[in-house]
């Protein structure tokens, strides 16, 4: 099925593009970089790839992306810092979909801007996979979440068409894929990362301060999971809008509460919690609480998907 996919998918690709251009969205996830992967088999230098900062990142994670990406695997891959313009655009912004709308629609006004600076764009290509489509739903009454390359997508595009080649995968399948296609395990197995980022995993208005609170919690969460070697498809922690009452230093302190969400799954449709053992989670928490000052309390989350999604937002 997997070798057929590509063979397929390779023609189709092909055949579509003849001798245009494709520009590429990298985020550096797993679904972009099999989409890259698959694009770069099938059209070689007529890809290119943009990886746009959005400032909404994990800690270390755009520099990760350039050195795999760029220096590793040789795609022509070109970065966009545009984390003041994020930042400015989600200002005083707190219902979820609203964030994903003006993250899908800010996404897509940098890469026209690009586009047109660049030249010669005909094709916009995007790692949209099959519960994408199914949690953004056919209408506003069928709406779980918006996926930014679904939801967010504006009216009018400046390109001459859109490839999404992945969109009738689960993310099983794309793994499956990206392993055929010959990118590093690290890569494929790496765990998925919405496209609204960190956005989408702060509760409320999105704020420098925050994203900086979140990064350095969540790195710690990780770092101690992968030193534990448990094996959890995806785990990660959000920011809370809510304070409370607690003790730094030996003095009152009124700070954030951050949870924890790790959860086992196949293809992101259907999730059960992992059950970490309570002397990790304890470790864990210690490290949080003595290391990140906005961050007294720490609540983990047991809710499978359904009735929660993974993600909070």
């Amino acid at each position: 099925m997997t070798t057929n996919f590509i063979e397929t998918s390779i023609q189709e690709i092909k055949e579509t593009v003849k001798d245009k251009n494709v520009l590429l969205a990298l985020s550096g996830g797993v679904d972009s970089a099999v989409c890259a992967a698959l694009l770069h088999k099938a059209i070689g230098k007529q890809l290119t790839c943009v990886y746009v900062d959005h400032g909404l990142m994990r800690k270390n994670e755009s520099e990760e992306i350039m050195s795999v990406f760029k220096d590793g695997l040789g795609l022509n891959l070109i970065k966009i810092d545009a984390e003041n313009l994020f930042l400015e655009k989600l200002k005083g912004v707190t219902d979820p979909e609203m964030k994903r709308k003006i993250i899908g629609k800010t996404f897509i006004d940098v890469f026209e801007k690009y586009g047109e600076e660049a030249g010669a764009v005909d094709f916009l290509a995007q790692g949209t996979i099959y519960p994408d489509i199914v949690e953004s739903g056919k209408n506003e009454d069928d709406v779980i979440k918006s996926h930014h390359n679904v939801g967010g997508l504006p009216s009018v595009i400046k390109f001459g068409g859109l490839i999404e080649p992945l969109k009738s995968l689960y993310k099983d399948d794309v793994r499956e894929v990206g392993l055929a296609l010959g990118l590093p395990k690290n890569v494929v197995m790496r765990q998925p990362f919405p496209g609204p980022g960190l956005a989408v995993r702060i509760i409320g208005e999105i704020t420098k301060e925050k994203l900086d609170l979140l990064r350095e919690a969540d790195y710690i969460y990780r770092t101690e999971i992968e030193k534990a070697g448990l094996d959890i498809w995806q785990y990660f922690a959000v920011l809370t809008g809510m304070k409370t009452v607690g003790i730094r230093d030996g003095k009152r302190s009124y700070e954030y509460i951050l949870a924890l969400r790790a959860v086992l799954s196949k293809d992101g449709m259907t999730a059960y919690i992992a059950k970490i053992p309570y002397e990790v989670l304890e470790n864990i928490v210690e490290k949080i609480t003595k290391n990140v000052n906005g961050i007294n309390r720490v609540v983990y989350d047991i809710t499978n998907k359904p009735s929660a999604t993974i993600d909070w937002e």
